[in-house]
């Protein structure tokens, strides 16, 4: 009865005038950044932080989460009209997408991805509200040690189910902790690291970090892409499914649904290895398992319908614990600290309005995308046309505005640049920046939860580990720890191998 209460509290939220104005932009331009291939969700919600400083926070946060599902709707049109992913996490539905468009059965697909996404949005939105209570019971336990025992615990994560080498995403971890202790020490007053330099004296800017990182790096990898779109020439049609189509996915879409749920709440690429999963298992069950990449429906179904809800449930963490359990929700973290909300357990409690207006909201925006966006095919695919080379100046122009306009400060913009070859060179060494973002963003907190730790304690370091007087807090940290040593050991045993061999 409290789930439909609190539901019905969220919808009365969501469907306010300006709320619902809003989630439709963050849908629409989440499709647009997900159809064109190059731009994606990190950046742009990096690049729309300033714009959201003037809006209620509710408000804001409808249209940045709008802007992260909406990516996925768009990512799938890209990937059956074009057979290129506008979405990491649309890579698989190229497979058997774009063969059903060359086939002239664009319309089908289109149609399966966009029940599969709805279905799997609505039950990701059900399961968030209905995880809500018990978490926040549990969220009561939590002190400033438990507090700090958990945002560790999500950082390893981070490092865990990072691709690539674990050693490079512990380095990047510790370069964001560095970062995120730049400027002016709240306790103290002292300056730490911004050798006298005015500019610096209130730490680096979460959108200039960002914004580098993501968005310029973005944009200097996807100049050195050449790019090769296979447009379906043929006109969309068909963009009601058939009974057959519908009886056909219809497992496809449940199974793919069950298993992004689980998987969008882990930390690391959650949508993506959703999508890939419920690729695999559609394959390993299926009766003609030759017909996958000839256009079988199933293999649109299915990762669509996984990455959706995915892409939904990450917010539970997030919402609930306060730990962003990708780059994405990293960035919805720093969204919520510039709009004075600290992210975690307490939010269900303190800001009802925010957390229940959220979790309506994408139901909400989920319907709009069905709707809206099906009869705007011809639309998307006549934005496909535009080449890269002639989208990255307006992209740029606009990133520099935004982080002009959060200080008014040309420092900022110049910081922003330098990060972004930073994050080139990062990205070319194999370094992967999504761990460091997710290291700035709990920093501070960390760092604040840590110091009241340490006051309570009186400055035992070693209470931290004690089953006695801190069991969660404890039992957090040595599951860490355990996690830690399970992901290092396999590098440098590999390591070993390879110095032994030589």
């Amino acid at each position: 009865m409290d789930l439909l209460s609190n539901l019905a509290f969220g919808f009365s939220v969501a469907v306010s005038p300006i709320n619902l104005l809003l989630c439709l932009i963050g849908a629409l331009v989440g499709t647009l950044i997900g159809v064109l291939p190059g731009i994606g969700p990190i950046a742009t919600i990096a690049m729309l932080l300033p714009v959201t400083y003037k809006l209620d926070p509710t408000g804001a946060l409808i249209m940045l989460a709008g802007i992260f599902y909406g990516a996925q709707y768009g990512g799938s049109t890209t990937a059956i009209l074009v057979n290129l992913p506008g979405e990491a996490s649309s890579v698989v539905t190229t497979l058997d997408g774009h063969q059903m468009a060359k086939k002239g059965r664009a319309g089908a697909a289109l149609a399966i991805a966009a029940i599969g996404s709805f279905v799997a949005g609505t039950f990701g939105t059900v399961l968030i509200a209905a995880l809500a209570k018990p978490l926040t019971d549990v969220a009561q336990a939590f002190g400033p040690a438990e507090y700090f025992a958990l945002m560790a615990l999500g950082l390893v994560c981070a490092i865990v189910l990072a691709s690539g080498s674990i050693l490079k995403a512990i380095a990047m971890v510790f370069l964001g902790l560095l970062l995120s202790t730049i400027g002016t020490d709240v306790e103290t007053g002292a300056q730490r690291m911004t050798f006298n330099y005015a500019p610096l004296a209130d730490g680096i800017e979460f959108v200039t970090l960002a914004m580098g990182m993501f968005g310029f790096a973005e944009i200097l990898r996807n100049l050195e892409n050449r790019e090769s779109r296979d447009i379906v020439e043929q006109k969309v049609t068909g963009l009601m499914p058939t009974r057959e189509d519908l009886i056909e996915s219809a497992p496809a879409i449940a199974r793919g649904t069950l298993l992004g749920s689980l998987l969008g709440i882990l930390p690391g690429g959650g949508a993506t290895l959703a999508a890939f999963g419920a690729y695999t298992v559609e394959k390993k069950i299926s009766k003609t398992p030759k017909a996958f990449g000839q256009g079988a429906i199933q293999g649109v179904a299915g990762p669509e319908s996984a990455n959706n809800a995915a892409a939904q449930t990450s917010f539970i963490p997030l919402l609930t614990l306060g730990i962003p359990p990708n780059a994405v929700m990293a960035v919805m973290v720093g969204a919520m600290t510039i709009h004075g909300i600290v992210p975690g357990p307490q939010i269900v409690t303190e800001q009802p309005k925010l957390f229940w207006g959220m979790i309506a909201s994408m139901w909400i925006g989920n319907l709009m995308l069905v709707i809206i966006n099906l009869p705007l095919v011809g639309m998307w695919v006549q934005l496909l046309r535009v080449p890269y080379r002639m989208l990255f100046p307006a992209i740029l122009i606009f990133c520099c505005i935004g982080i002009y306009s959060v200080n008014g400060q040309w420092f900022d913009v110049v910081l922003a640049a330098f990060f972004g070859l930073v994050g080139y060179a990062f990205i070319k060494l194999g370094f992967e920046p999504a761990p460091m973002l997710v290291a700035f963003v709990l920093g501070k907190i960390m760092e604040e939860k840590l110091r009241l730790a340490m006051i309570f304690a009186r400055g035992n370091w070693l209470s931290l580990l004690d089953f006695g007087t801190n069991p969660l807090a404890a039992s957090l940290l040595v599951v860490s720890i355990v996690l830690l040593v399970l992901a290092v050991l396999p590098s440098i045993r590999a390591k070993r191998e390879e110095v032994f061999v030589e």
